[in-house]
């Protein structure tokens, strides 16, 4: 095995696509989780055939697999069994120095080898470095230290398929030179997320994100042949595959832009029909899947405990306590050491919940590196926000909620934990429910605050069409018999005053 290694050797080959579109012409998937106010919303309609097969021939593209495969080491093969060697570099001391300990930095990148089926992890290990940026990222003796415990593994192990190296993004010098080192196919974070991700990617909108997530890694292991560096590469491409890949990526923007624009669309519809619109946000596996199912009750919601297991946004339908009907948004998780790039392809999915009227904030309480989480969580949301000219990260928007509390050895403890002093804390197993009513109390205050609803009792005739003008346009809570008058019903409403407005004008003035 040793022999055959040879990093990079095939990256040179013929020209060569096919399309099997019967795989791919379902984005519909996606919809299947979906609790829709308006189903046929979300469903590409049957004139949307021929855009599906169009893009499924960018997901099924053998030129392509071969140029990712190689830079990344990527494969559609995902389901192959993997022996894995994860090593976790972590800075000892100085600016660069992370806040997070290496034993939770090591844990998450375990925690991301374990998200793919039959990769097992062979062996794990924290290494200190000086910094980042070598050549060749260790030191000599520690290379040299790593080679021997690798290739003693090796010798009286099970075969080991490749190494992990847990940083955001290696150069292709560093990849380079430890490939070369280990004899075995090196990949970092970037390369790893990006399995997972297509792994996970049901939608056709997913899987477009994810091949346009792709590309930036590609063309950064990748020097022009004329001497102009795309990057630190050294990566050689043909003509062909430099065009190939610079068509694709023109592609995937231009079918992503079509998505975006029927978001856009169908934002402005739930806006017509005047939802409220809560996003559920937070790092990745920190619960917020659960945390909907056990806020609008619905039992086709099957969260999953793994990282990155939502990729798509999709809309729930649930009731406040005052019956008004809002949509919840489940978003895409956030991961900590993931490069921009990767983010920013998740942009237009995100965009749902930048335009929430609120946001939840899910936090994982039992994981000890809670608070590293939420900042990493609030600075990302805060930088796509103010890129995209959005609505700013205010509190005024924002509900804390700490959850798996059913998981804390103490949960007494964490009572009157706030954040910063100032906003307040919820806390809630999604499992067990506690907290949840508590919680959906404050959703629905803040939501009625945010959209400039409110609660009135307005008197109406009996059966007249008062009542069911109220029924649809607003949210009816109770009606009783006017005990003064027994013609009349006394009925509570959840109201915007654009609706009282109306209402006013269509039954009241027009009566005098």
């Amino acid at each position: 095995m040793m022999e055959r290694w040879r990093p990079f050797a095939h990256l040179q080959v013929a020209r060569e696509k096919y399309t099997d579109s019967s795989k791919y012409k379902g984005g519909k998937q996606a919809g299947q989780r979906q609790k829709a106010i308006a189903p046929s919303d979300d469903q590409p309609g049957e004139e949307d055939d021929e855009a599906y097969g169009d893009r499924s021939e960018l997901i099924e593209d053998r030129e392509y697999d071969t140029v990712a495969s190689s830079a990344m080491h990527v494969t559609k093969q995902i389901l192959n069994v993997q022996h894995v060697v994860i090593i976790q570099p972590f800075i000892k001391w100085g600016p660069r120095k992370s806040p997070t300990k290496p034993e939770l930095l090591l844990q998450e990148a375990e925690a991301l080898v374990r998200s793919l089926p039959r990769w097992n992890i062979e062996l794990s290990m924290k290494v200190p470095v000086e910094t980042l940026d070598k050549r060749q990222l260790f030191g000599s003796g520690k290379l040299e230290e790593l080679k021997s415990i690798i290739q003693a593994r090796q010798e009286s192990g099970t075969p080991l398929t490749c190494v992990f190296i847990s940083k955001g993004t290696l150069t292709y010098g560093q990849k380079q030179t430890l490939e070369q080192v280990f004899r075995l196919p090196v990949m970092d974070r970037y390369s790893v997320v990006v399995q997972i991700l297509r792994l996970h990617a049901v939608s056709m909108e997913a899987k477009l994100q994810v091949a346009l997530a792709e590309l930036p890694y590609i063309w950064s292991q990748v020097k022009d042949q004329e001497g102009t560096s795309k990057g630190s590469g050294r990566i050689f491409l043909s003509d062909a595959q430099r065009q190939m890949l610079q068509l694709r990526e023109r592609k995937l923007r231009n079918e992503l832009d079509t998505i975006r624009s029927h978001r856009e669309l169908l934002r402005n519809r739930r806006r017509q029909k005047n939802f409220p619109v809560v996003a559920v946000v937070g790092y990745t596996n920190a619960g917020k899947t659960s945390l909907i199912k056990a806020l609008t009750e619905e039992q086709s919601l099957q969260p999953r405990d793994q990282l990155f297991a939502t990729l798509d946004v999709t809309a729930h339908a649930g009731l406040l306590p005052c019956k008004l009907e809002v949509l919840y948004m489940d978003t895409v998780g956030f991961m900590a050491d993931i490069p921009t790039g990767l983010i920013e392809c998740f942009v237009a999915t995100l965009e749902d919940a930048m335009l929430a009227d609120v946001i939840v904030h899910v936090q994982d309480m039992a994981h000890e590196n809670c608070a590293q989480q939420r900042e990493h969580v609030e600075r990302t949301l805060s930088k796509l926000m103010v890129r995209n000219g959005e609505r700013t990260f205010s509190p005024e928007r924002i509900i804390n909620v700490g959850n798996k509390i059913d998981l804390v050895p103490d949960p007494e403890s964490l009572t009157m934990k706030c954040i910063d002093g100032e906003q307040r804390l919820y806390l809630i197993s999604s499992q067990t429910l506690v907290g949840v009513h508590e919680l959906l109390l404050e959703v629905e205050r803040r939501v009625l605050r945010v959209t400039g609803r409110q609660r009135i009792v307005i008197r109406v005739p009996m059966g007249g069409q008062e009542m069911a003008w109220l029924y649809k346009n607003a949210a009816v809570t109770e009606s009783a018999a006017d005990p003064n008058n027994a013609e009349r019903l006394l009925v509570s409403v959840v109201i915007t005053e654009a609706k009282l407005q109306q209402f006013r004008h269509l039954f009241i003035r027009n009566r005098g």
